[in-house]
């Protein structure tokens, strides 16, 4: 079977980014900045079907598995998982899905599995959507320990992981917004995923920035007053410090890595924003007693964002939760030092474990000192079905589904005893 000439960019890229997460085990953030130089509109649309691979991957691999006799090698199951992606999600049609793919075969030296890539996305064409009937796609495309530690929310969670995430804007104080948005109770303008931000009139005068709906949040929970002293610790890329700045707080937006130190302070000079950036461990960081308020965005497994990152559940384990508690607990330590006493802080995670949420700030108020200070009914009243019964902002993905859902987010707020 000959090879075209020239094969499809985005298939190849689609390739590139899958291995990368499956097989090197690297983020798929980083894979894309990784590609080869390309065109925009191949880059994306090999960006998209990659994370559509890997979102549904359980449910991909269940579908293909009654047309293969034996386990092909992973670049093949790659080839067949792009393959099945088009068919059965995307809607490519049959004949471009296959010869596609068919075609990828060639391109990267796997021509002898070329009569079986053809053959088994033909049979994948012609079973169409009854591929897909009886599987349980939730439970298929979500690790059992991640389903386990979710509860009784598993399966909303997961069935809202099925879907791409909408485009969220936070805008700057007295600006217009962009014409096409959805204005959210919480203050955020939701667009179409897919959108691209950059096109939208006033981006390059830093009218807004890109930012969930539930990531604003905790800036907004700890109500910045204005001239007051507030730590933003691990602060890339900057929307919470923006949020921050804008309420007129003198912010220090401390990050570790220069390299994200770097996007903080782009994103910052886009929106005309000014804090004081400090390339420091924010656990070693500051003078005790320095700050009003604290903000801390930890470290932590993300899965509240597998909607916006469907790699992420490729690419950790419960080890790392257990690694990244270590870690959240010295900043919450360092946060409890920077604090005045009367001071509060707010300590986020864009987790859905249970042990980055409630389990952290029972252990720091355990051995800080720090008081725990409810969110009232009040101050959550846009979204009342996220305070926990401790009082705590606890989203996930399944919230506010019917205009595009939210990511996973806790927020506590504590208070230093005056």
């Amino acid at each position: 079977m000959p090879a075209p000439l020239s094969p499809d960019p985005t298939r190849a890229a689609a390739f590139e980014l899958v291995g990368a997460v499956l097989d090197r085990h690297r983020a798929l953030d980083d894979a894309l900045d990784a590609l080869p130089v390309m065109e925009a509109r191949d880059r994306a649309a090999g960006h998209r079907l990659a994370a559509a691979v890997l979102r549904r991957l359980g449910t991909l691999d269940a579908a293909l598995e009654p047309f293969l006799t034996r386990a092909p090698p992973d670049p093949v199951r790659h080839i067949l998982r792009i393959g099945a992606a088009g068919l059965l999600l995307l809607d490519t049609p049959a004949h471009a899905g296959v010869a596609t793919a068919v075609a990828l075969a060639h391109a990267r030296g796997l021509s002898r599995f070329a009569g079986l890539v053809n053959a088994v996305l033909r049979r994948l064409a012609e079973a169409g959507s009854a591929a897909l009937e009886g599987l349980d796609s939730p439970r298929l495309d979500t690790p059992p320990w991640l389903w386990a530690a979710w509860g009784t929310r598993a399966r909303a969670i997961a069935e809202a992981h099925q879907h791409e995430a909408p485009i969220d804007l936070t805008l700057m104080p007295g600006e217009t917004p962009p014409p096409g948005g959805i204005a959210l109770p919480g203050g955020s303008l939701r667009f179409p995923p897919g959108t691209r931000v950059g096109e939208l009139p006033l981006y390059q005068a830093g009218a807004f920035w890109v930012q969930d709906a539930a990531a604003a949040l905790p800036a907004r929970l700890l109500a910045p007053r204005q001239g007051e002293r507030i730590a933003d610790l691990c602060a890339a890329p900057g929307g919470k410090t923006a949020q921050l700045v804008a309420a007129g707080a003198r912010v220090w937006a401390v990050e570790r890595d220069r390299g994200r130190a770097r996007r903080l302070r782009e994103n910052l000079d886009r929106l005309r924003l000014s804090a004081e950036i400090v390339i420091a461990d924010a656990a070693r960081w500051g003078e005790a007693g320095s700050c009003d308020a604290v903000l801390l965005d930890a470290p932590c497994s993300a899965t509240g964002t597998i909607r916006r990152h469907p790699d992420v559940p490729h690419l950790k384990r419960p080890r790392d939760v257990e690694t990244l508690n270590v870690a959240q607990d010295r900043l919450l330590d360092a946060a409890a030092r920077l604090l005045r006493p009367g001071g509060r802080m707010i300590y986020a995670v864009c987790s859905l474990q249970p042990e980055e949420r409630g389990a952290r700030i029972a252990a720091a108020i355990a051995r800080t000192g720090l008081v725990h200070a409810p969110f009232s009914a009040a101050e959550l009243g846009f979204l009342p079905e996220a305070r926990d019964a401790a009082g705590n902002l606890a989203t996930d993905p399944a919230l506010w589904l019917e205009t595009g859902g939210m990511d996973g987010f806790f927020a506590a707020r504590l208070v230093k005893p005056a």
